[in-house]
């Protein structure tokens, strides 16, 4: 009996799986909301929009971006997480989701490697080491004997505890064995004043806000963070020639909700690849310091991975917490 109503009940059945997946083959057949953990304005959002424009022409249907700022980016991260599996609400995720499960365990999505799908990769952006022009360096080299040389006495600022460029110090003073000072600020903006005024000696900045003022001539520029050199900066090399293995970067990468169907995931990430290799693009990216990247889902899966162990490693072994 079992038998004949579980074959009765299979044409039934059929239909509704068809749909399932002619939805999938669809879409996308409406606007795609796209949730963002920033404010408006700032690299973050221009990158976000930029791509997200750049895709909407590839799949014919419009990438909404909804700037949903907060708790470490966890609002936007967290609304991600629990939308439905559609492929109708996505997020542009960033570095914070291989930090905040270290740093604040307590914010959702408490693991991002099983409660997102990763969908590709957007882009990298390198922070650019620079000092005080009355400190007496030239290079990284330089910097680390002059800290070595004066330990707790310089003053290293950061846009607060737990941001990417503050981890970028703490990995640096770690792999480096100097002593600083960190001085937390509530943004890049402000600790750059300082730097500027001299309140602070060195940091590490975002590469669209130290722009001006290494060309102004208020910063000496030393180094960048990432392994490779900047477009926008060729002649600084990296913080690697001085102190092996460094790379510390910003990054951005496409997500959806954990069991958004492989169709979804493989269109999706088609149109995003022709968003971070669309020459135009790359190049107007570049002006900001920001390095697309067209990378697949599992190189975006690896790159989480990755990240999540070595900023979790370090936030641990540095006993860093949040302010």
């Amino acid at each position: 009996m079992t038998t004949r109503r579980a074959l009765l009940a299979a044409p039934l059945a059929l239909p509704a799986f068809a749909r399932g997946a002619a939805a999938q083959d669809a879409w996308p057949n409406r606007a795609v909301t796209m949730l963002l953990g920033y404010p408006p304005g700032g690299v973050t959002d221009f990158g976000a929009r930029a791509v997200c424009e750049r895709m909407g022409r590839a799949l014919g249907q419009s990438l909404v971006v909804e700037n949903r700022p907060g708790a470490a980016t966890a609002v936007a991260n967290s609304a991600a997480a629990q939308a439905r599996p559609d492929g109708y609400t996505l997020l542009m995720g960033t570095s914070t989701l291989a930090i905040n499960p270290a740093l604040q365990p307590n914010l959702l999505p408490k693991d991002p490697r099983t409660e997102l799908t990763p969908i590709g990769t957007v882009f990298r952006t390198a922070f650019v080491l620079h000092v005080h022009p009355s400190l007496p360096v030239r290079n990284t080299a330089e910097l680390i004997a002059y800290a070595k040389a004066n330990p707790g006495k310089l003053n290293f600022g950061s846009s607060g505890t737990g941001a990417v460029n503050h981890l970028c110090l703490e990995l640096f003073r770690a792999r480096a064995g100097i002593d600083v000072v960190h001085v937390p600020y509530r943004g890049g903006a402000a600790a750059l004043i300082d730097l500027r005024t001299n309140r602070i000696q060195a940091m590490f900045s975002a590469a669209q806000e130290a722009l001006p003022a290494l060309r102004e001539g208020a910063t000496r520029g030393l180094a960048v963070s990432s392994k490779e050199r900047m477009t926008v900066l060729p002649d600084l090399p990296p913080v690697a020639d001085a102190v092996a293995g460094f790379d510390g970067v910003f990054w951005q990468g496409l997500f959806g909700p954990a069991g958004l169907p492989a169709p979804i995931v493989a269109r999706a990430g088609a149109a995003l690849r022709e968003a971070t290799t669309d020459p135009a693009l790359v190049a107007r990216m570049a002006e900001q310091g920001v390095a697309l990247t067209a990378g697949d889902a599992e190189a975006m899966r690896r790159m989480l991975a990755d990240e999540t162990e070595m900023w979790g490693r370090l936030i641990r072994e540095q006993n860093i917490r949040p302010e």
